[in-house]
């Protein structure tokens, strides 16, 4: 029990220092949020004159935030530790890999969550949306138990910064492209190619959206959307140990192959 508990405060501690983190950049953030906002509002404004058109869009683009902040958090966390210089001292540091991945997830879980609901109230503003009929604690459930898929995704793409210094990093953004294309997040999925659907079928995304949509704009509840929680449980349940061991196994190719340096 001492040694869980152990670990439990070793992953809060980098829960902390990456807030810390946050507030040392926080112009950029500032910045960064700006530019979400704006960008939201942007497509918004595309179904304007149709109140349901709008939320459907900026559900889309909600996600698609919420997405990028959890894959530059987790999936570039490797990279920023090698700007920074500490990667060799945390990743040689006696500590469980799988502690400091979970204080990772959770900074990056709580941060995407609160980003994401300053964003919908200051759009909501913007276009004047009422909520009174939205299923706002049911949307915040999908958007948590879907983070354990997307989670997983991110440490499948956080390998590629291991494994490429110059251009992992970068390279990340194609697992966010995959989800914006097949997922259904600007439009509806039919409209894809049939070759298209089946990585629709399988995309976490795809799911999340239809679950948030349907709490937002039909006011289901939990029992409603009971299908699409099962599916989002069972894919967070299969992509979260298939991302630990994948990132396992990239990280001693990485010590082997001395790629570990901020060099390269």
């Amino acid at each position: 029990m001492n040694r869980i508990a152990q670990e439990l405060n070793a992953s809060f501690a980098f829960v902390i220092r990456n807030f810390h983190l946050l507030r040392r950049y926080i112009g950029w953030e500032s910045v960064f949020l700006i530019y979400t906002i704006v960008n939201t509002i942007t497509i918004g404004l595309i179904g304007w004159g149709d109140p349901e058109k709008i939320l459907y869009l900026i559900i889309g683009s909600l996600l698609w935030g919420f997405l990028s902040v959890l894959f530059h958090d987790v999936a570039e966390a490797v990279a920023w530790e090698r700007w920074e210089g500490t990667i060799e001292y945390t990743f040689m540091a006696p500590i469980y890999r799988f502690t400091y991945l979970i204080g990772q997830c959770t900074f990056a879980v709580v941060y995407a969550i609160l980003r994401s609901a300053i964003i919908l109230v200051l759009v909501g503003i913007f276009f004047n949306i009422s909520f009174s009929r939205a299923n706002l604690t049911a949307s915040l459930i999908i958007i948590i138990i879907s983070s354990f898929s997307f989670l997983g995704m991110g440490l499948i793409a956080a390998i590629l910064p291991l494994l490429s210094p110059e251009k992992g990093a970068q390279a990340a953004h194609i697992f966010q492209a995959v989800i914006l294309l097949v997922s259904g997040v600007y439009y509806d999925v039919s409209v894809l190619p049939s070759w298209l659907r089946p990585l629709s079928a399988i995309s976490p995304g795809t799911y999340t959206l239809r679950a948030i949509r349907r709490a937002l704009l039909e006011n289901a509840s939990i029992r409603d959307l009971a299908g699409d929680i099962a599916i989002l449980l069972i894919t967070g349940a299969m992509l979260i140990p298939a991302g630990l061991w994948i990132f396992n196994r990239a990280e001693i190719y990485a010590k082997k192959h001395g790629k570990l340096k901020r060099s390269g």
